[in-house]
């Protein structure tokens, strides 16, 4: 599937640019386990997938840098003094902020030319944007010998994101897209920003995930919600972060804060638990136990932190139903977006069937699977 998607790239490169192009792949990721944990300077167990963004890009003697969008047809022409964010600017606002903030390090850049395409589907919650972010950053840091270590990339990504898209993400998205390994996952802390490889062997499984294809508004506004929640708890018990937080010190303020909140602060410490259960569990190659959690982890983030909706819940509990499902839970932020799951390869296309016949009964409009493989970070095509 990629190599399909770099050689459409390229080929495009070549007819727009009339010569050839360094080639990267940055791919999008999965999370396996740790869900809100990021912002509360926690653990969270990422994999960089099979499904990315591949560029194209090249030195440029004209006066300009352009980039085209190959998935939808735009050229996109700008200066490398333009450092200020479009207003609705989408995915230029990615690569302008990529650039805006290597030129604040005082890095020397010149112009350049770009085609990119991706194959991560959209709104499904597998970072497309830090994939992008991530792709530009590796590309340009080659091209003009900026000498930066994978993980300055990755902060630069992140800055972009921040300053150039508005959005305040924490650093998993950019860290597993740029280091992720091949038939691993990584144990991220969130707080010292290094991670422990784990190569997982899913033996008779698979990973399958159902895009709910639903994107509730309540999104943004309930995680700044709950983070201001994470916070004002963590300043109660005078502490960095929840996850410095244990069972005792939150029943020591139960009495002072709301009981929503009390549960909120409580799936945290919770999840951060999980997360170091489900590393021991791959450790000892306990796939059961990984199932388990996995449903844990979608309880507490329905149930405490009221992050579901009615779409994930349906198919959580129908994979729950099923004894060819070792483990299902809502992935990312929430209120619509995927599930992940982990199956039984033999029964896998049953399963799907089944599941995308029930919801389209039920929601009346269609889920959408992907089959996703744990795969190699950002990384330069020879």
């Amino acid at each position: 599937m990629n190599k399909k998607l770099i050689k459409k790239v390229r080929r495009s490169f070549k007819e727009h640019f009339k010569t050839k192009a360094l080639q990267v792949f940055s791919p999008g990721r999965i999370n396996l386990i740790g869900e809100h944990t990021d912002y509360n300077e926690g653990f969270v167990f990422p994999a960089a997938i099979n499904k990315g963004i591949a560029l194209s890009i090249q030195q440029s003697e004209a006066n300009k840098c352009q980039v085209f969008a190959l998935d939808k047809e735009v050229m996109y022409e700008f200066t490398l003094s333009e450092n200020e964010p479009i207003v609705n600017g989408g995915w230029r606002n990615y690569i302008l902020g990529v650039v805006s903030e290597l030129e604040k390090l005082g890095l020397k850049l010149g112009n350049f030319n770009a085609v990119f395409a991706g194959n991560i589907p959209s709104g499904a919650g597998l970072s497309s944007s830090a994939a992008l972010e991530n792709a530009f950053v590796y590309g340009l840091n080659e091209l003009f010998a900026l000498r930066l270590s994978k993980k300055d990339m990755i902060l630069i990504s992140q800055k972009a994101e921040h300053n150039f898209a508005g959005v305040q993400c924490g650093i998993m998205d950019q860290y597993a897209s740029m280091f992720g390994v091949k038939n691993s996952a990584l144990l991220l802390d969130c707080r010292t920003v290094t991670a422990k490889t784990y190569r997982i062997d899913f033996k008779k499984y698979k990973l399958l995930l159902f895009n709910t294809n639903v994107a509730h508004e309540l999104s943004e506004s309930a995680y700044n919600d709950r983070r201001t929640v994470c916070e004002s708890i963590s300043k109660h018990l005078n502490i960095k972060a929840l996850r410095d937080a244990t069972h005792k010190d939150l029943e020591g303020i139960q009495k002072e804060v709301s009981a929503e909140d009390f549960q909120k602060a409580l799936y945290i410490i919770e999840e951060n638990q999980r997360v170091h259960a489900f590393a021991k569990a791959i450790k000892k190659n306990k796939l059961k136990k990984l199932g388990k959690l996995m449903y844990a982890s979608h309880a507490g983030l329905s149930e405490q932190y009221k992050v579901s909706c009615p779409e994930l819940d349906f198919l959580v509990h129908r994979a729950k139903e099923n004894p060819n499902v070792l483990g299902a839970r809502m992935m990312g932020g929430g209120f619509g977006g995927c599930t992940i799951n982990l199956v039984l390869k033999g029964a896998a296309e049953e399963f799907e069937n089944e599941i995308t016949s029930k919801f389209l009964n039920e929601f009346g409009m269609e889920c959408t699977v992907y089959q996703v493989e744990l795969s190699k970070g950002t990384h330069i095509i020879k």
